[in-house]
């Protein structure tokens, strides 16, 4: 073998781990799928929350306290948590006495079990959820607020992730939404958006008092309501405040209503019954197994 060869070989094994490490660290299996994307948290679901040492009072200071003044005056909220990983908003939620039910979704069983020995104390107000975040088994209107932290980047289709993030969030609700910027930001393309074209995305779906700014490292923060009816509080307890341009409220779910009930059959939309140790579609006749306090709805439990 040539010196030539010799470096031609070395090159390109250079080049083909440099992608591998873009494709499975940096962007994290994203290019591959979402089922990728699941495994590659599977891989170091058990060491993910000591890689990332987070600090309970940075915790409660960037994400519960802005969250629970979004629902300021709604007594018992419905909130969704799009990939929601070790379950670090809703522990951060409930350390500061969120007084709702929150439903945890990710696609990652190695995460959710994890989230689920974390929130254990707190079972009867978590709802953890297996499912693609492109296919959210709400009903439209369905929660007070929907959130998504250092996630979006890491999907497939975030467009789609983002529409049904608005879908499912009632008329009224806040958003809370993280986009990726700095140096690997770059290395995300059609993932992570620079901050004029997350701000013109943002404009284009039914959204008002949209705010976007600069959110701990390598992050903005996006905060957003619905157009819609607007819950404020009142000295009566919770009043109505109608928009510049209001819409019906379209939001069906009374006050009070937990996680499990919100959820529908991810194949047909249907509403989805209790049995023992799983969920039944009636219309679709489909199975969804709850294994470890996690409801299987992705590939119906596979």
């Amino acid at each position: 073998m040539t010196w030539l060869s010799i470096g031609i070989f070395a090159a390109l094994v250079v080049g083909l781990g440099a992608l591998i490490y873009w494709q499975l660290v940096i962007a994290e299996g994203t290019y591959l799928g979402s089922r990728m994307v699941a495994r590659t948290y599977d891989w170091v679901a058990t060491r993910y929350d000591a890689i990332k040492q987070f600090n309970p009072r940075n915790e409660s200071w960037f994400i519960a306290l802005p969250v629970l003044r979004g629902l300021q005056g709604l007594q018992q909220p419905l909130l969704l948590d799009v990939a929601t990983g070790t379950g670090r908003l809703p522990l951060a939620l409930l350390q500061e006495r969120f007084r709702g039910q929150i439903v945890g979704l990710d696609l990652s069983q190695g995460m959710l079990r994890q989230a689920r020995a974390k929130l254990q104390m707190y079972s009867e107000q978590v709802t953890l959820v297996r499912q693609d975040a492109s296919n959210l088994p709400f009903d439209d209107g369905q929660f007070d607020a929907v959130t998504c932290l250092e996630s979006l980047e890491f999907m497939p289709r975030p467009l789609e992730v983002l529409a049904e993030m608005v879908r499912v969030l009632a008329p009224g609700g806040i958003l809370f939404l993280t986009n990726r910027v700095g140096m690997e930001a770059r290395l995300l393309p059609r993932r992570a958006f620079s901050r004029p074209l997350f701000e013109q995305t943002l404009a284009a779906f039914p959204l008002t008092e949209v705010e976007v700014y600069p959110w701990q490292v390598d992050y903005d923060l996006a905060i957003a309501r619905k157009l819609g009816w607007k819950a404020t509080s009142s000295a009566g307890g919770i009043g109505r405040e109608e928009p510049s341009a209001p819409i019906p409220d379209l939001n069906p779910r009374a006050q009070g209503t937990d996680g499990m009930s919100s959820l529908r059959c991810p194949a047909c939309a249907g509403p989805l019954q209790r049995g023992v140790g799983k969920l039944l579609c009636p219309v679709c006749k489909g199975v969804f197994p709850i294994r470890d306090g996690v409801v299987h709805l992705a590939g119906r439990g596979d």
